[in-house]
């Protein structure tokens, strides 16, 4: 075998009874404990160990699709108490000087009952559920602080076993088996912080749409917020370097009137922002599934989400397959092309809410706030926006579960 992954490209013709996952951050440990509990083996290797997966400090938006995907793998109950509620949502254009407001009613009907239109969820609770649910599942071997290559992974697999890939958007993998991935690096980066508000409004969220990029406040109980917040990298990386003190100064000059920071809460952090892509999410035994198949920007909080359907619609396929509906050797076809229309709806999306906001193009501005005065005053508006957000763009064609 050569350095690079060898990817059999022969159809897998007997059923697989086995799952080699590499990634256990929040998809694949999530992906690892639904196969397992549909009667899977499973292998999940990671090179981070369990000390290091805990420590990430960021927070997730939950929405809709995420809430029934962890009601079906009973995980709902144990994690609603870590998670914070947002019952509005503020959207704002700072440059055309507009702003919309959502709220319960403007979900879809069978939304309402959940009294909330998202969560978020802190990375560590969430982290600690699925690892403790992983090491107490008969079904799930874990490999944690495991350094094993792309080939090495490839060599011990069996002929009759998936390797799916969900290490992250450098994933070894997909780069080892030579599958083409499209890729576009923002200009702006992301500045992430943990921080305490004073003059927010209650059980709200913000999203802030601004000339050098989006801003998103996420409430995490009480006072405390994360921001996440869109600019040029280098201008990102500079603010995240300077001191509390002049991060909160230069917070405060941009926040809603009436909001300002008390204290912040953690080391900021910066990184690049991208779209990418890979046009097929397969090839022979090997599956790609979260950021190791698309990347979206983080304007509207729906990577997670996104990366979390990925693991939804795979379920649905591989239980297909255990109960005989499906023929194994159609499953990793079927999983490819059931995703591309989703995929292709949010990134496509995400990046024209980019390009349509973050700019200073007065030619935009008559139509961006004609944007916003359709979303005050046309609940339809915001009922389409806020199912698109919560549900998929895939929802608009079919009806949701109960």
């Amino acid at each position: 075998m050569t350095a690079d992954l060898q990817v059999r490209d022969s159809a897998v013709t007997a059923v697989p009874h086995r799952f080699r996952i590499v990634g256990a951050g929040p998809t694949g440990a999530l992906l690892a404990l639904g196969l397992a509990r549909q009667g899977y083996d499973v292998v999940l290797i990671d090179r981070l160990s369990a000390d290091s997966l805990l420590k990430r400090s960021r927070a997730y938006a939950i929405t809709h699709s995420s809430r029934r995907l962890l009601q079906d793998l009973c995980l709902w109950l144990p994690l609603k108490d870590a998670m914070e509620p947002f019952r509005r949502l503020r959207l704002d254009d700072c440059a055309a000087q507009r702003t919309a407001w959502f709220s319960l009613r403007d979900l879809r009907r069978e939304n309402r009952c959940a009294d909330a239109i998202g969560w978020i969820l802190d990375h560590r609770p969430l982290m600690s559920l699925l690892l403790s649910q992983l090491r107490a599942s008969p079904g799930v071997s874990l490999r944690l602080g495991d350094a094993a290559s792309a080939e090495e992974i490839a060599l011990s697999s069996g002929s009759h076993e998936w390797i799916v890939a969900a290490d992250g958007p450098r994933s070894m993998l997909r780069h080892s088996s030579r599958l083409a991935f499209w890729s576009h690096t923002y200009k702006q980066g992301c500045l992430t912080a943990k921080l305490r508000l004073s003059g927010a409004e209650p059980d709200c969220a913000y999203e802030l749409f601004r000339p050098e990029g989006p801003m998103a406040l996420l409430p995490l109980g009480k006072d405390a917020y994360q921001v996440v917040w869109s600019a040029p990298l280098n201008r990102c990386r500079d603010r995240a370097a300077c001191s509390s003190a002049e991060l909160a100064s230069a917070l405060d000059e941009v926040l809603p009137e009436g909001l300002s920071v008390v204290e912040l809460l953690d080391e900021p952090g910066a990184f690049p922002v991208e779209l990418s892509l890979a046009p097929s999410l397969q090839k022979g035994p090997l599956l790609l599934v979260g950021e190791a198949g698309h990347r979206c920007h983080p304007v509207g909080g729906q990577g997670l989400n996104l990366c979390w359907r990925d693991v939804s619609d795979l379920l649905n396929l591989t239980e297909a397959v255990r109960q005989g509906d499906l023929v194994p050797r159609s499953l990793a076809r079927r999983y490819s092309r059931c995703r591309r229309f989703d995929l292709a709806g949010v990134l496509l999306s995400t990046d024209l809410l980019i390009r349509f906001f973050s700019n200073h193009n007065p030619l935009l501005m008559p139509f961006r706030r004609l944007t916003l005065l359709m979303l005050r005053h046309l609940g339809w508006v915001r009922r389409l926006s806020l199912s698109a957000m919560t549900d998929g763009p895939g929802s608009f064609l079919k009806p949701l579960p109960k």
